[in-house]
């Protein structure tokens, strides 16, 4: 693309590292229609979730490239966008040009690969990129792991490091959940900061993750630079029991479908990528165990064992909210501090992170510095 031109691709986007295609499934704005940077204009399915592509610039939506229905390599063109003075024979050499030279990514190039280290006598797994000071830590939450960071984590290393770690009992960490309450798990997150030589770091914390950085920041207020708190569990004593059993419960991929479609306003975003993923976590030797206890620990009898008091924490608070959250209430971001800058994003669910990736990306990014 050259800026002298006016015309900006739009492409198909890297989420993820194992990611190389991606199937478009419906355009979500018409040919000419006028965007904004950051607009959402086609949804496309990928490993995960469907998520929409935003718009890289301003300017009108010249051509819809992809079509419906059409798989897409990492990279490639989905439309053009360019000023309404550029004149259509050079829309249609721009995508000439872009098809008769574009490569595919090799998937040697899929970028960096998850590490371990040990915390604790437990083998804990992360996955960091980028370079700057200070970093910031992404926690998941109940049942989660490194990979629903996977629209976010390469957007907010742009400019700073960014951890993302399974705790123990999720992902490709250990088992052992010990006591499997906030106690374990804020020592799980010290060690990791120590064991990797983080003086200081920015916190953000999803679901039972923003109950677990919270009590960390409660712990050691001088470790954390700021606080994010996304859907966070830990606020209030409401939470969705149902979910947290059916998750634990569910060995079909029909009743697993169910079950997530819980964590998104349209439960059509679940794709069969995603069930399958879960299930193939829930079979590991360990998991059902460590989930009960966790749950016993901290959601016993479909309630939060513990509400947090933040009054007197004295870390700068971002608190992000699907309106449409149905596993735990966006009422209790009135249970923080009155300092605590808070946004509540219409029309999303409990995985907001995922449902709104740039605007939460964006959030974050702002707020941090």
């Amino acid at each position: 693309m050259s800026e002298t031109r006016q015309i900006t691709k739009l492409g198909m986007p890297k989420w993820g590292l194992t990611m190389t295609e991606g199937t478009v499934v419906r355009w979500l704005v018409e040919e000419g229609a006028e965007l904004e940077s950051g607009d959402e204009v086609v949804e496309v399915e990928s490993e995960k979730i469907n998520n929409a592509v935003e718009s890289p610039a301003a300017g009108v939506l010249r051509r819809r490239v992809a079509q419906e229905g059409e798989v897409v390599p990492v990279g490639g063109l989905l439309g053009v966008i360019a000023d309404p003075s550029v004149p259509d024979p050079e829309i249609d050499a721009f995508i000439e040009e872009f098809r008769s030279t574009f490569v595919p990514e090799e998937e040697e190039a899929a970028g960096p690969e998850p590490q371990r280290t040990e915390v604790g006598g437990r083998s804990i797994q992360y996955l960091a990129m980028g370079e700057g000071e200070p970093p910031l830590v992404l926690v998941h939450g109940f049942g989660g792991d490194i990979n629903i960071f996977v629209f976010n984590q390469q957007a907010l290393a742009s400019d700073r490091a960014v951890y993302a770690l399974d705790l123990p009992g999720h992902g490709g960490s250990s088992k052992d959940v010990g006591r499997g309450d906030l106690g374990f798990f804020v020592a799980v997150v010290e060690g990791f900061m120590d064991t990797l030589g983080i003086e200081r770091a920015h916190l953000a914390g999803h679901s039972m993750g923003g109950a677990v950085a919270a009590s960390f920041a409660l712990a050691h207020p001088e470790r954390v630079a700021s606080l994010v708190l996304v859907a966070s569990a830990g606020l209030g004593e409401e939470i969705n029991g149902e979910y947290i059993e059916g998750f634990i419960a569910a060995n079909r991929r029909r009743e697993m479908r169910d079950v997530l479609g819980m964590l998104f306003a349209d439960p059509e975003l679940v794709t069969r990528d995603l069930v399958n993923d879960v299930l193939a976590y829930k079979r590991l030797d360990g998991v059902e165990e460590a989930l009960r206890t966790v749950a016993g620990s901290l959601f016993p009898g479909g309630r939060q064992a513990r509400v947090l008091d933040l009054s007197g924490l004295e870390v700068p608070v971002l608190a992000i909210w699907g309106s449409e959250d149905r596993i735990v209430p966006a009422a209790h971001a009135g249970n923080l501090p009155d300092a605590a800058h808070v946004e509540i994003l219409e029309g999303r669910g409990h995985m907001v992170h995922m449902e709104a990736a740039g605007e939460v990306n964006r959030l974050i990014s702002r707020f941090v510095g």
